[in-house]
Formats: C-alpha cells, sequence, structure tokens
C-alpha cells in the first residue's frame, strides 16, 4: 500500500493539532494495539536532510508527539486514530520555509508508511 500524500500548515507559535484514522484496503479500521508511531519533518529526504522535528507515540512533557489514542487521547486503540499534536512552544521553535516529513507506524520489525507530504510554516510576528 502506498502511502498517502498529505500537506499542511504549521503556524509558528500556534498549536497544531490533526487526527488521521488509518484503514485497510477493505476501509476497515487498524487495531492500533502493538503499534507506535514515528515521524519526522525534514529539509529533504533521508538523513542528510536537516532534521526540524521528530514525533513519536512516547510524547513530550508539553504533548509534541503521535498520540494512538486520537488528538483527544481518548479513543480506543481498536479505532485507528493518531492525533498529531506540536505544542505552541515547539512550532515557536521552527525555523524553515518549507519541508518535507513522512508518518509512520512500526509493529516488530513491520514498518508502515501511512503519510507523507510537505510543510508549510507560516511565521509568526507577535512573539
Amino acid at each position: 500500500m502506498a502511502a498517502g500524500k498529505y500537506s499542511f500548515i504549521i503556524e509558528q507559535g500556534a498549536t497544531t493539532d490533526f487526527e488521521i484514522v488509518w484503514k485497510d484496503g477493505n476501509g476497515d479500521v487498524v487495531d492500533l494495539t502493538n503499534y507506535h508511531a514515528r515521524m519526522q519533518i525534514r529539509s529533504d529526504y533521508g538523513a542528510n536532510g536537516t532534521l526540524y522535528a521528530s514525533l513519536s507515540s512516547s510524547l513530550d512533557p508539553d504533548g509534541t508527539g503521535l498520540n494512538l489514542s486520537g488528538s483527544n487521547g481518548t479513543n480506543p486503540l481498536s479505532s485507528g486514530s493518531i492525533g498529531v499534536f506540536i505544542s505552541a512552544a515547539s512550532s515557536s521553535a521552527f525555523n524553515f520555509s518549507e519541508a518535507k516529513y513522512d508518518l509512520e507506524v512500526v509493529s516488530g520489525s513491520y514498518v508502515t508508511r501511512l503519510i507523507e507530504g510537505k510543510v508549510k510554516l507560516n511565521k509568526e510576528v507577535t512573539v
């Protein structure tokens, strides 16, 4: 299964919070029990690209990360919901115009790239 394409905008200094739902080829949600997730935002593909952010399902103290219980943190793992959350404090530190990202889910040694695309940063004026 090829990764879905999704590009989004981060408003620098503001909270970014959205949710995706992983469905299989039959349109049924995938149970996320025994999975973890990871996402990187980089200037270019691979290890040579500058790393701007690394999100995982181990949430940072400010909540930045990938919540396998959806963006509100209350959905069951069986819902297939993955919340992507970047805190205002984290986005304030970003200093790029446009970057690339992908989001992967991992179970054991099996890796699935769910979505990929571009991230645009709209710079803030009020600090």
